[in-house]
């Protein structure tokens, strides 16, 4: 038996023993990475140095690709390096790092949609007052109330799982530090504190979820009561890639956390976290720029600006 004072590093869950799997997990999740990577780096890049972009609905989108971007970049690097090297190891103040950057940037995104919801609601249900309440000055600070935030309830539970005495072993059925699963591994009543640690987790989830619900109703009646076709489709052109994003990010994250403990088995928590932790980020950036003919023309001008870069280098070295 071991305590916490005496662990200096846990053992990861690996997705296979035999070296061939573990090398095809290894490029499996490299491809997905760099999707991630590309997909959310070229959003940066084409709202950050695109005047015509620089409006709250692609400031926040711009937020939501450094969370994406953040989020994936905890879990999957670590998680290919095990793979790779045939290890299970991450080191005590590694997983908690983890831990608290993996809280930090899920609780900001679920913030940020939040406050895309709104960013919604007002241009669609309000316009005339969508230059008033959604100023630039509004946006940096709605913005920097959601990463505030985050870091705080990331700090909150990372505090009060590191805080536990650990003495169930240091073998983590998960791929990467999450919470549930290290709460395991704790030797004393942990009913109470896992009770404070849902509830403070479910609330604000909730409170997020009652929002965007709340908006996406006032959204479809303004909607419907539109006279046009035309402006009917442009008005649901510019919510369905948000509802999307939000649907696959509250239905995976749902059912990671709330599922029966009946149907729990590591393959499934296994399969389950990747779908919440993997697959969000990585296709967000694509459910955004499929109908947003203004963001795909901005990537397309930064992917050209680029290969323009690349190309005139190459002839200046060749020179």
């Amino acid at each position: 038996m071991s305590n916490s004072s005496s662990i200096t590093q846990f053992l990861l869950l690996a997705f296979a023993d035999m070296r061939e799997l573990q090398l095809l997990h290894f490029w499996l999740f490299l491809g997905i990475y760099l999707a991630a990577l590309l997909g959310n780096g070229f959003i940066i890049t084409a709202v950050a140095y695109d005047h015509r972009l620089h409006t709250p609905m692609y400031f926040f989108l711009l937020n939501l690709s450094l969370f994406d971007l953040g989020s994936i970049s905890t879990t999957l690097p670590k998680s290919m390096a095990n793979s790779l090297w045939g290890t299970r190891a991450i080191s005590y103040a590694g997983c908690a790092a983890q831990l608290f950057l993996f809280v930090f940037l899920i609780g900001g995104e679920c913030s940020l949609l939040t406050i895309m919801a709104y960013d919604r609601y007002i241009a669609i249900c309000k316009p005339l007052h969508y230059g008033t309440l959604l100023g630039s000055r509004a946006c940096v600070h709605m913005a920097a109330a959601a990463w505030a935030s985050a870091f705080l309830n990331a700090l909150l539970h990372t505090a009060n799982t590191f805080s536990l005495p650990f003495c169930q072993g240091n073998v983590l059925d998960q791929f990467f530090c999450e919470i549930p699963q290290i709460l395991k591994l704790s030797c004393s009543d942990t009913y109470l504190r896992e009770i404070g640690v849902l509830v403070v987790s479910v609330s604000l989830a909730f409170e997020c979820f009652v929002f965007i619900l709340f908006s996406y109703v006032q959204i479809f009646r303004a909607v419907l009561r539109i006279p046009s076709q035309q402006g009917r489709h442009k008005a649901f052109s510019t919510c369905l890639p948000h509802l999307a994003v939000v649907s696959l990010f509250i239905s995976t994250a749902i059912f990671a956390h709330l599922k029966p403990p009946s149907i729990s088995s590591p393959s499934l928590d296994l399969v389950v976290a990747v779908l919440y932790s993997v697959v969000p980020p990585a296709l967000n950036p694509l459910i955004y720029s499929l109908r947003n003919q203004e963001l795909k023309d901005a990537i397309m001008k930064v992917i050209r600006q680029m290969f323009f870069n690349s190309l005139k280098d190459t002839t200046s070295l060749h020179k």
